[in-house]
């Protein structure tokens, strides 16, 4: 673990910090952001993402949007919160989460004492109707978190230390408008 002011030394290399996206279903909204950080992290920020009570599996219409954009799909999968809470898990900078269930529920101890911060989204996995509603539901979900992690990769980019980068999560999740899911 870093202490604040030395470099950052695990995650995707040398000044990386490891963000955990969680979600109760883990199967559409942390999908796309684990995705899309990994683009826009630009290899400075690592994406995870998990849930409280995985579905087991990714929405069908999370994964054609994601394809659609160009963006890999092959390593995404449903998991449990449970495989980043233990000794063997990668140690985290900062968990967010993506939908108000999750917020509200206890979560583990984190290894690392990670910030936290919540940027609440409606699920566009409960959206009932025809498939051109619905995939304009993923559409909206997608477009909402791609102009977050745009803006917070940007707002954390020239961060050296892990206590900066905390600071500088809980002034952009402060400053971002509150939608709720």
């Amino acid at each position: 673990m870093t202490g604040s002011g030395e470099t950052h030394p695990h995650g995707g290399g040398a000044g990386a910090f490891t963000v955990l996206f969680l979600c109760t279903g883990n199967s559409a909204r942390r999908i796309l952001a684990e995705a899309l950080m990994t683009r826009h992290g630009a290899g400075r920020l690592r994406a995870f993402s998990a849930g409280s009570h995985p579905t087991g599996v990714v929405h069908p219409l999370a994964l054609d949007l994601l394809r659609a954009e160009r963006l890999a799909t092959e390593a995404l999968r449903s998991k449990s919160w449970d495989e980043f809470a233990g000794p063997d898990a990668p140690a985290l900078d900062a968990v967010i989460t993506v939908c108000d269930r999750a917020a509200g529920e206890v979560c583990p101890l984190w290894p690392g004492h990670p910030a936290s911060a919540h940027w609440g989204l409606p699920d566009p996995a409960a959206v009932i109707g025809p498939e051109a509603v619905r995939r304009a539901a993923f559409r909206h979900t997608f477009e909402a978190l791609e102009q977050r992690i745009r803006a917070f990769a940007q707002a954390t980019r020239d961060s050296r230390d892990r206590q900066e980068f905390k600071v500088r999560l809980q002034a952009f999740a402060a400053a971002m408008p509150k939608e709720t899911s």
